[in-house]
């Protein structure tokens, strides 16, 4: 990427200790990020740090080119993606969708078709 090339914007959800410190490398790399959690007091600092907050998935994918969750549970990212706000009914065409839980297969491939349905793209990359 060439210098007088725009990042991306970068949503990114779930600020437990190692999504803290992903986020906190990208601001430190020069992205936009745009983050949720589902307890905003855990987001605090990052947000003094420059971080923008969005009260739910939906509104944050509406200024992401690219999302990152990072969440517990199977049913955490279920939620996140599929529920009433999720990323799947909100994100733009376009968006890349990276999925950063240890998760299921199934589920993975499940994001996949769905992602590629909304004209999005989704990574599995399980940390």
């Amino acid at each position: 990427m060439s210098s007088n090339q725009v990042k991306p914007a970068i949503g990114f959800i779930g600020i437990g200790v190692m999504g803290k410190s992903i986020v906190r490398n990208l601001m430190k790399a020069g992205y936009s990020l745009h983050v949720y959690s589902r307890t905003k007091s855990k987001a605090e600092d990052i947000l003094e740090e420059g971080a923008r907050w969005h009260d739910n998935p939906a509104e944050l994918a509406q200024h992401s080119d690219v999302v990152m969750t990072m969440l517990g549970y199977p049913h955490d990212v279920e939620e996140v993606y599929y529920g009433e706000q999720g990323l799947l009914k909100h994100a733009k065409p376009g968006t890349v969708l990276v999925d950063l839980t240890t998760s299921s297969p199934e589920l993975a491939k499940r994001l996949e078709e769905s992602a590629r349905g909304q004209e999005c793209f989704s990574l599995d990359a399980p940390v």
